[in-house]
Order: C-alpha cells, then sequence, then structure tokens
C-alpha cells in the first residue's frame, strides 16, 4: 500500500480524467439531469460547453438521449445521484443500453449512505444488485483516486458497450500501489492473511484497513476489495477462501445483490465449504435517516465495528 496522504474526491477525479481523454482526442459528451453541482462536471463544461448537456429532471430522457448519441458514433456519459438515475430510468437502462448494448458510460454518485441526511429517497443501497440484473453492463466501485481515474480511461478508451460506475461521495487518499494497474475481474489485495478472508465493496475497504490496524497482530487478516464486480474473475479470493475457511464481506450496500452476494455465490458454485458474515444493510431493510457516519456506526460498516465483527467471528 502507499500513496499520496492527500483526499481527493472520485467526482472531481473522474472529471479530470475526462477532460484529459477529450484533449487527446476521444468524442465525449456528458449528460447531466440538472445535476451539475452532484457531477461536478463543472470544470469540464468550462472547458468544452458544447459537450455538456443538461436534460433537466428528467433521467429517463437522459438515457434515451444517450443511447441515440451512442448509436451515433460519440461516447456519452451520464452523470447524476445514484438513487434517481437507477430508480426513475431502470427501464431506459434495461431497454435502450443494457439490452441495446450501447456504448454508454453511466455514473452513479453519492452511493451508499452518502448524500447527507435526507434519508432513503437519497440513499442508494441496491444500485449493485440492481445493474448486476441487467446484461451486458460491466460494473465498477473504484477503492481509491487512483482506481477511480484509471477505470474512467478504461471505459472511455477499451471498453465498447455500457458501462456502470458506483461512487460513494467522500474524500480518500490513494491506498493502491503508485504502480497499481486497474484490470478488468480482478479483487485488489491489500494484505495476505490465513486466519480470516475480508472482503469489501470498492472504498469500504478504507474501513476494513482501519479495523484491521484496531485488531493490530493477534489475527492474520486477508485484505481484498471488489472494484470490479463484472467482470469478475476472483482466483485469488477463492485461495483465500479455500485457506482460511472464514470470511466477513462489507459494503455500503444490502447484503442482497452487492458484495455479500457475490461471495456467497463464489463459495456455494466452488463447493469452498466455508463460513461467511455478511456486513451491510441487512437484506429487505432500508438505510436509517441519518448521515453517512451515524448510518455506517448502526450497521457497523465503521472500523470499530468491523473490527468487533471480526473478533466475534474467530
Amino acid at each position: 500500500m502507499s500513496g499520496n496522504i492527500q483526499k481527493e474526491d472520485l467526482r472531481d477525479v473522474q472529471i479530470k480524467a475526462y477532460i484529459e481523454l477529450v484533449r487527446q482526442g476521444a468524442e465525449i459528451y456528458y449528460l447531466v439531469s440538472d445535476s451539475v453541482s452532484t457531477s461536478k462536471v463543472k470544470p469540464f463544461r468550462d472547458l468544452f460547453p458544447e459537450r455538456v448537456i443538461n436534460i433537466g429532471i428528467a433521467e429517463q430522457n437522459m438515457m434515451g438521449i444517450a443511447a441515440g448519441m451512442a448509436n451515433g458514433g460519440v461516447i456519452p456519459v451520464t452523470g447524476n445521484a445514484t438513487p434517481f438515475l437507477i430508480s426513475r430510468s431502470n427501464e431506459q437502462l434495461k431497454v435502450d443500453i443494457s439490452y441495446a448494448g450501447s456504448n454508454v458510460k453511466v455514473n452513479g454518485m453519492h452511493a451508499g449512505f452518502s448524500y447527507g441526511t435526507d434519508g432513503i429517497t437519497h440513499h442508494e443501497v441496491n444500485d449493485i444488485s440492481t445493474i448486476r440484473g441487467m446484461p451486458g453492463f460491466e460494473i465498477y466501485a473504484p477503492c481509491d483516486p487512483r482506481e477511480c481515474t484509471q477505470m474512467a480511461r478504461y471505459g472511455v478508451l477499451d471498453r465498447k458497450g455500457p458501462v456502470y460506475t458506483s461512487l460513494n461521495t467522500g474524500k480518500f487518499i490513494n491506498i493502491t500501489p503508485e504502480d497499481y494497474i486497474f484490470k478488468p475481474g480482478q479483487p485488489v489485495q491489500f494484505a495476505d492473511g490465513k486466519d480470516i478472508t475480508i472482503v469489501a465493496l470498492g472504498n469500504a475497504v478504507h474501513d476494513v484497513l482501519e479495523a484491521a490496524a484496531l485488531i493490530g497482530k493477534n489475527l492474520s487478516c486477508a485484505i481484498f476489495s471488489i472494484t470490479s464486480i463484472r467482470p469478475f474473475t476472483p482466483i485469488a479470493l477463492i485461495d483465500s477462501i479455500s485457506q482460511t475457511g472464514l470470511v466477513l464481506t462489507v459494503e455500503q450496500h444490502s447484503t442482497h445483490g452487492g458484495a455479500g452476494s457475490l461471495v456467497a455465490e463464489l463459495i456455494a458454485e466452488n463447493g469452498l465449504g466455508a463460513r461467511l458474515r455478511r456486513l451491510g444493510v441487512p437484506e429487505g431493510k432500508f438505510s436509517k435517516n441519518w448521515c453517512q457516519s451515524d448510518n455506517k456506526v448502526h450497521f457497523k460498516l465503521d472500523a470499530a465495528g468491523i473490527a468487533e465483527t471480526i473478533r466475534g467471528m474467530t
């Protein structure tokens, strides 16, 4: 692990990547639905005003327009708060983009509890589950600014088809190595261990690493972050689970359809016979109408809660 102690908002990092890509010749157009501030697209708009299209509060129209633009040969990027983007435009995501295989890059902002204190209307803990039900989408959740930059570049330059990126709105330090290269499908491993395998969804790994520091050397923890949900090539994860036989998943998402489900499927389908505990929003439950930090404490997704859970499992 290394990095840069400067914290960066993943939305800022993503926009910087898109600016550089346009300067290199990429035909990117950024569509927002009255979400200029949410997507942090203003620096991009200041440089390329003709490349930003504000559809207004009409997410369904935004997705349809984006699909049409992709058919015309450009690369449309859509950015909006995840709960509105996913829920309001579900049909268009499914039919116009997923079924049609449209080359649209869909960015969900404020994933998890990160949309302040506006409660369940603004918290989105089912976005991964929803998009996993849509064939053709590659699905990503970056763990730090370095990986977020590489995912943005990959989505535009290498992936010819729909991409969904789930961004938890917050400022994060780089925890991947300076020479890290994003490889679609591969979980990111942060530590080896023989006692327990801990798997985080995206940037929840920051809390897991803090929890491991609280536990110290009493336990040997293998720590992974799932940042590529689809594609998913879990060879290293299978090896670790086979060795430890004990798994904890951690996610700012429902335990249904996210990292917990993905790992449960992995254990069952590969006959690993491991014991699994899933930390997240319990299946069938809503988040609380509280801020992100209070929700994390309530659902034991903060460092202290994760550490307590690990101790209770081992």
